[in-house]
């Protein structure tokens, strides 16, 4: 079973040209705010299969919408994990997270998708989000 991210980790892309990505796990909430100056795309990564993680993903998610470094830095929001029997789907995590109300006060542009990680479902989409909202990686 996949264990859920409590340190930080680095990975290159190249969409086409390099970009960082800076993976920083749930428990690693009270230093985020070090990381976002230098952040030009936010991919917010949310277990749907996991009920009793959704309260506090939502209370972590606002948090990272209301600071002020990222008021305009474009947000993808990924439910992930839809390979396993008990996701709840996008619908219902729309709705318990209360993404209409979320999307109509942020200042940033919202995205969200369904993925699995796993069997990679949802990949292309990612990328395809990442080189939009990345324009002209450097």
């Amino acid at each position: 079973a996949p264990v859920p991210q409590v340190g930080t980790n680095l990975t290159d892309l190249r969409l086409p040209g390099k970009v960082i990505v800076r993976e920083l796990g749930g428990c690693m909430g009270p230093i985020w705010p070090s990381y976002y100056s230098e952040c030009r795309a936010l991919v917010f990564v949310v277990d749907a299969s996991n009920p009793t993680q959704v309260s506090s993903s939502c209370i972590q998610l606002l948090s990272v919408l209301s600071a002020a470094p990222l008021a305009s830095v474009p947000v993808l929001v990924l439910f992930n994990k839809i390979d396993l029997p008990c996701y709840m789907s996008l619908v219902e995590m729309k709705s318990l997270f209360r993404m209409q109300d979320i999307v109509s006060c942020a200042t940033q542009p919202i995205t969200m998708l369904e993925t699995s990680a796993r069997d990679g479902t949802g990949l292309a989409d990612v990328l395809l989000w990442l080189r939009t909202a990345l324009k002209d990686p450097c």
